[in-house]
């Protein structure tokens, strides 16, 4: 895709934070165990043109997908070895296409397998498929009781199949509240594989864990896992930080072994003086207490800066914090730089990230505009220009 040049802002990725987290959950997991990058989301927002060769390059040849869209666009931009899986959504026009260029998917009832034999026996090509087992979630997978005749279709088409992987997904791994469920799913999961074993059935690979599983059940990590946020340098939430890194020592604060990849930055587009007693804005939402002078900044809530952030938000300029006030606009915001008393048009922005010895994390930008991380992360408008940068 063609970035373009006149974007009012510009997500910057790192690939050295890629390298450094990718390293590390190597060393977490163990050099064997086979790490699927899941980039569904357009890569958590950090763009899948631009992460996915990142990645590679950082060690990664095998990336998890949502839909056969995301698959396609994997595809154009990895190397010719890469692996790549469809977790979710295949169409009737990209069943074909995944046959075609050897791209494995989950399999969840009878009617995608069935249509999945019955287009590789046409296109005398192998359907590479993971069967997934429904263990409590309840969205998708084969239950307990459709296992026999799950394997009597698979011995009877077994010509027309590559049995990539034997898989589930588990209900909220993350968190501690849902320890027993996970553990009923987990149980759930060992004896369909048992059901598999007995009928002489075997798969390339079994995988059942997700960035939070793979460090809060070890148990889960099996021969393969699906690595979503950790990738990008956010740990799936407070409670699978604190396990594995411990409590923090007061007055010694633990050291992230994680980077965040992305950088969002803009850059001043005017600057006005306001006298005490005027409205800054729309409306009545900001009235100026003292004279000020404030800051233009080309980035609203049509390209994923909240308007919940409306007199709450706070840039990076020159290093320093400055505060939005008024209303977040469609396009734009304004900021208070009456304190950085350099500031000039065509300065840079920091919207999440670094500047000197302060930053904006995409933790305490969501915190304020009421977004999880992946949230935040996922809606970043696909327009903004992702580039890469050491």
């Amino acid at each position: 895709m063609n970035q373009n040049p006149f974007s009012t802002s510009c997500i910057q990725v790192s690939a050295s934070h890629v390298k450094n987290n990718i390293q590390y959950l190597r060393k977490l997991l163990g050099k064997k165990m086979l790490i699927s990058g899941v980039v569904k989301g357009n890569a958590y927002g950090h763009g899948i043109e631009t992460y996915v060769p990142l990645a590679e390059a950082a060690g990664l040849q095998h990336f998890s997908v949502f839909s056969d869209e995301e698959a396609w666009e994997v595809k154009q931009v990895c190397k010719k070895n890469t692996e790549v899986m469809i977790m979710g959504q295949v169409s009737p026009e990209g069943l074909r296409w995944c046959i075609e260029a050897g791209v494995s998917f989950f399999v969840f009832d009878l009617d995608r397998l069935s249509s999945a034999v019955g287009l590789a026996a046409e296109l005398k090509l192998p359907a590479r498929v993971h069967i997934e087992i429904e263990t409590g979630m309840n969205r998708t997978g084969f239950r307990a009781a459709e296992l026999p005749a799950l394997v009597s279709y698979l011995r009877k088409n077994k010509a027309h199949l590559v049995l990539e992987g034997l898989c589930t997904h588990f209900a909220g791994a993350e968190s501690v509240t849902n320890y027993l469920r996970i553990k009923e799913q987990i149980a759930l999961f060992e004896e369909a594989r048992k059901t598999f074993k007995r009928a002489k059935i075997d798969f390339k690979h079994y995988h059942t864990a997700c960035s939070a599983a793979a460090l809060m059940y070890p148990e889960t990590r099996l021969d393969m896992v699906r690595i979503g946020i950790l990738q990008y340098g956010f740990w799936p939430s407070p409670e699978v930080k604190l396990r594995i890194l411990g409590p923090a020592t007061p007055g010694k604060p633990r050291p992230d072994p994680l980077q965040r990849c992305m950088r969002w930055t803009s850059k001043v587009m005017s600057l006005q003086a306001v006298p005490a007693g005027q409205f800054i804005g729309y409306g009545t939402h900001f009235l100026a207490q003292r004279n000020m002078r404030v800051a233009t900044i080309p980035v609203g809530y049509s390209h994923g800066y909240a308007r919940s952030l409306s007199n709450l938000g706070q840039v990076l300029l020159r290093g320093q914090l400055a505060k939005v006030v008024g209303v977040v606009n469609m396009s734009l915001m304004i900021v208070d730089v009456t304190h950085i008393k350099t500031v000039k048009e065509g300065d840079e922005v920091v919207l999440i990230g670094k500047n000197g010895r302060k930053a904006i994390t995409v933790a305490s930008f969501g915190e304020l505009s009421n977004q999880l991380n992946y949230e935040l992360l996922t809606r970043m408008p696909r327009n903004i220009p992702r580039v890469a940068v050491d």
